[in-house]
C-alpha cells in the first residue's frame, strides 16, 4: 500500500488543527497612555502565559490618542492618565471607568556633572514651565539647592506634543500650586505651552532630553530608569524634598483616601501637609471600557484581563515603581467591571 495517501492525510490533518487553533484564538486590541505602557506590556505578558488563547495588543500613542480610540470603537478598550470628565462621558457610548494603578510624574533632566538628585520647590518648577526662570543658576533653584553648585546653563524645557493624560497630571499640579499657571495656561491633555519643545510621548520627551544638556521635562518613571535620565525631589506642602517612588505615590493615595472613595476620579497631587512623605505630582491611571461589545468571547477575554490587572497584577504595578491599588478602589473596580456586557447579555 502506497504511503503517498497517509502522507497527505497527516498533512491535511495538520493545516485542519493548525486552522482550529488560529480560529480559537482570541484578539484583544488596547491603547492610550504612555505612562502606563511598561506595566501594560508586563501585564500582557503574564496574562498570556496562562491565557494562550487570548492575543492582546496594546498601542501606546498617548492617553488622548486612546480615547479617541475607544470614542470611535477601533479599540476594545484604552488607558488614560486623566479620568474621563462628565461632559466627555455624555459624548460617547456607555463607558466603565476604572483606575488600575498610580505613579509618580516624574521630573527629569539632563545636567551633566551634578552628582546628586536636584531640588525643586514648587516655585521653581512652575516658574521653569512658565518660563520666567530661564537659567540653571536662578536664585530661585540655588534657595532649592544649599551647598549644591549649579552650571551657569540656559534652560531648555521639553514638554509632551501630543494629548497626554501625563501632561494633565503635571498641569493640575502646576495649576494647584501656581495662580499664574492656573490663570494663563490651566489644566488639560493638551495645554499651549508658554515655553519649550515638544516629543511625542513619553519615548519623545525622554529622546529630546537625552540630546539637550541643560534640558528639563516630565515622564514616568521607568522611562527616567530605562533612559538612565534622573529625577528630582519635589517639596511637597510639608516642605520636604520627595523623591518619586511607589512608596511616596501610595502615600499621595492615602491622602486621598477618602475623596475617592466617593469618586475614584479625584486628583492625587498637591497632597495636604499631614502627608508628609506623599510626592506631590502623582496620579493614578485609568482604563476606558465600552460597557458592551460585540462577541461574547472577546468580552469575557477582555474582562478576564482586566480582573487580573486589578487583582494579581498588582504585584506586578508594584515591580516597577506603580503603585498598587488601595482595597477599596479595587472594590469599587470590581463592581464597575460586573457591569460589563456582551451583545446586551450579562457576562457569566
Amino acid at each position: 500500500m502506497s504511503r503517498k495517501p497517509v502522507a497527505l492525510a497527516l498533512l491535511t490533518l495538520s493545516a485542519l488543527s493548525l486552522t482550529a487553533c488560529k480560529s480559537n484564538t482570541v484578539p484583544v486590541l488596547g491603547a492610550g497612555s504612555t505612562f502606563v505602557n511598561p506595566v501594560m506590556t508586563r501585564w500582557v505578558q503574564e496574562f498570556s502565559q496562562s491565557h494562550p488563547n487570548v492575543q492582546i495588543n496594546y498601542q501606546s500613542i498617548g492617553s488622548g490618542a486612546g480615547v479617541q480610540q475607544v470614542k470611535a470603537q477601533t479599540v476594545d478598550f484604552g488607558a488614560s492618565d486623566a479620568p474621563l470628565a462628565d461632559s466627555a462621558l455624555a459624548s460617547m457610548k456607555p463607558v466603565i471607568q476604572i483606575p488600575e494603578s498610580a505613579g509618580p510624574v516624574c521630573i527629569t533632566y539632563n545636567l551633566p556633572g551634578l552628582s546628586q538628585p536636584l531640588q525643586l520647590s514648587s516655585e521653581s518648577l512652575s516658574g521653569i514651565f512658565l518660563g520666567t526662570i530661564k537659567s540653571w543658576q536662578d536664585p530661585r533653584i540655588v534657595a532649592d539647592n544649599p551647598g549644591v553648585t549649579l552650571p551657569n546653563q540656559n534652560i531648555v524645557v521639553v514638554h509632551r506634543a501630543d494629548g497626554s493624560g501625563t501632561t494633565n497630571a503635571f498641569t493640575t499640579y502646576l495649576s494647584a500650586v501656581s495662580q499664574d499657571w492656573q490663570s494663563k495656561v490651566g489644566k488639560g491633555n493638551n495645554v499651549s505651552w508658554p515655553v519649550g519643545l515638544g516629543g511625542k510621548g513619553s519615548e519623545g520627551v525622554t529622546g529630546q532630553l537625552r540630546q539637550a544638556p541643560g534640558a528639563i521635562g516630565y515622564v514616568e518613571l521607568t522611562y527616567a530608569q530605562q533612559n538612565k535620565l534622573p529625577v528630582a525631589k519635589i517639596k511637597n506642602q510639608a516642605g520636604n524634598f520627595i523623591a518619586p517612588t511607589a512608596q511616596s505615590t501610595t502615600a499621595a493615595i492615602n491622602a486621598f483616601n477618602d475623596d475617592l472613595t466617593k469618586d475614584p476620579r479625584t486628583p492625587i497631587v498637591n497632597p495636604p501637609a499631614h502627608a508628609s512623605d506623599a510626592y506631590p505630582i502623582s496620579t493614578l491611571t485609568f482604563l476606558i471600557i465600552p460597557k458592551d461589545g460585540a462577541g461574547k468571547d472577546k468580552r469575557a477575554a477582555l474582562k478576564s484581563f482586566i480582573q487580573y490587572i486589578i487583582g494579581d497584577g498588582q504585584s506586578v504595578a508594584g515591580s516597577l515603581n506603580y503603585a498598587p491599588l488601595p482595597d477599596g478602589v479595587k472594590q469599587y473596580d470590581q463592581q464597575q467591571l460586573n457591569q460589563m456586557t456582551a451583545d446586551g447579555q450579562p457576562l457569566q
